[in-house]
């Protein structure tokens, strides 16, 4: 006779699977609360005491521990010398476990969880168990997730076992399993200790949906969310109308949310390949909305539209003028939604903490052969701001800077960002070279270059940039400082009559 031991958390689709088995002339093992919920649905069932000889113990730490468990598990069954130890021992197999383990993840994510209620849900006995299964899956089926019973079953019941090749899948996706959770209790304890970079470090993520394709049609790929409070990013996200997203849709939607978390006021900012093609603030959405399509009307086209308020009637109307492939906002009034939903492919986002932003999550950049890890760049600025320049910046050149300094950290490096009534008008961005940047963004802003402010993520190695937006009729600059020839900036600057302003920090983003 086979016999299954089972003992799960979650007990979904557990007394049918249990059912199925005992029709099919399997002894049910158990232990605990699964035990309880089958023997209430009238199955038979033996207690993992009578398999182990021992009570379970110690508020049920200790229950499937023991030789009894873990021999009738991994003894091999071809090799005559196992099977003699076992008759010897008089252990008896055990054929299939089914077993999913405590629920640490739902527990460390609990509002107000003490350390004491994280510490009773790590699982000792169900890993040390699935795993053993595992690792003789050649005469072992394992299984973790509820969503495998059926095919299990459906084997069962045509073939009286399981084939090697699913036993093999569902060992697969024990390692998996038991990977992800030993490092969410990893990942705790060194966030409980103020660990910021390990010794070894280990990411979990879970798949979230599958891509049609990556960057290029040619490339496969999955979206996954890390594990952890998704509130106010793309994973917490509820998708209310159009095409499924793609990979570059989520790679420049994520972009545009980056950007929008720098700002309070009303705010829209749109989208192309990764980078700003235009940022607006104003007194309500319709006029930041404005702003940000006049920054560039040619790029937003195609582009993705990221806004900090809900969407009204007159915005998507707004909207709805051009192609857009994305809008993403924390809500949208009735008549908004039925204006949007009449082009069929727009993707219609609702995140409703949009401007939540204080994650503790690594920043991490994949390179071949290894990963770079580091903090978010969630700071502004570290120190007040250095008037370096003979004419100080009036208050209102003075919040147009700091306007464009918001938008300039999240602007691909070598980047700069001229503004003008805490619009974009014009973005140097990708560079290889300041002036080249500089230009870039004068030629673009045409007439509205005339007094405009510039903010530049890096400093400026040469005076011939700040010379050049005097010409252009720039009167305010914020930048690092920090060059050798810093003085040259600053003369250029003085004999110009701009004001110049040095944050001592820079924001390049690669």
């Amino acid at each position: 006779m086979k016999r299954a031991l089972i003992s799960v958390w979650d007990k979904t689709g557990i007394v049918d699977f249990a059912k199925e088995l005992v029709d099919l002339g399997w002894e049910i093992i158990s232990t605990g609360g699964t035990k309880k919920t089958l023997k209430e649905a009238g199955l038979e069932v033996i207690d993992i005491s009578n398999i182990t000889g021992f009570p379970e113990a110690f508020d049920g730490r200790v229950k499937t521990l023991h030789p009894n468990i873990h021999g009738g598990l991994l003894y091999i069954r071809e090799n005559e010398e196992h099977v003699k130890t076992l008759e010897k021992l008089d252990m008896k197999p055990i054929d299939l476990v089914v077993n999913n383990l405590y629920p640490f993840k739902q527990t460390v994510l609990k509002e107000g969880v003490t350390h004491e209620e994280v510490i009773e849900n790590i699982d000792i006995g169900g890993p040390s168990m699935i795993r053993a299964a595992a690792k003789n899956y050649k005469y072992v089926t394992v299984i973790v997730d509820p969503k495998d019973y059926e095919k299990v079953i459906d084997e069962l019941r045509e073939n009286g076992e399981t084939s090697l090749e699913t036993r093999g899948s569902l060992a697969r996706k024990v390692f998996q399993y038991t990977s992800n959770y030993d490092s969410l209790i990893a990942n705790y304890f060194n966030e409980k200790d103020n660990i910021d970079f390990p010794d070894t470090i280990t990411l979990t993520f879970e798949e979230k949906v599958g891509l049609r394709y990556g960057e290029n049609p040619h490339q496969k790929a999955a979206f996954y969310r890390e594990v952890g409070d998704n509130r106010g990013t793309l994973p917490g996200a509820t998708q209310l109308h159009g095409k499924e997203l793609s990979f570059n849709n989520i790679n420049d939607t994520n972009g545009a949310l980056e950007i929008l978390k720098e700002f309070e006021e009303p705010t829209v900012v749109a989208v192309k390949h990764a980078n700003p093609c235009g940022i607006g603030s104003g007194e309500n959405l319709s006029e930041a909305y404005k702003k940000a399509y006049e920054s560039d009307k040619v790029s937003i086209f195609g582009g993705i539209i990221a806004a900090n308020r809900e969407v009204d009637e007159e915005v998507a109307e707004m909207i709805n003028s051009i192609f857009i492939e994305v809008v993403v906002a924390p809500s949208y009034t009735e008549k908004a939604l039925e204006i949007l939903k009449s082009k069929k492919n727009i993707r219609l986002l609702e995140l409703k903490d949009i401007m939540k932003n204080d994650y503790k999550s690594y920043d991490v950049k994949k390179v071949l052969g290894g990963i770079l890890v580091q903090e978010r760049d969630t700071v502004l600025l570290k120190e007040d701001l250095e008037v370096v320049t003979k004419r100080k910046p009036t208050e209102e050149e003075l919040e147009e800077l700091m306007f464009a300094w918001k938008a300039v950290k999240n602007v691909k490096s070598n980047s700069v960002v001229l503004v003008k009534d805490k619009g974009t008008i014009g973005i140097g961005m990708g560079q290889t070279n300041r002036i080249w940047a500089v230009e870039q963004a004068i030629e673009h802003s045409g007439e509205k270059v005339k007094g405009s402010v510039l903010a530049s993520d890096g400093f400026f190695p040469f005076g011939d940039s700040v010379e050049a937006l005097a010409k252009a009729g720039v009167t305010a600059v914020i930048q690092p400082g920090g060059s050798i020839r810093d003085e040259e900036s600053i003369k250029a600057a003085d004999e110009n009559n701009m004001a110049m302003v040095f944050t001592h920090m820079r924001h390049f983003k690669h």
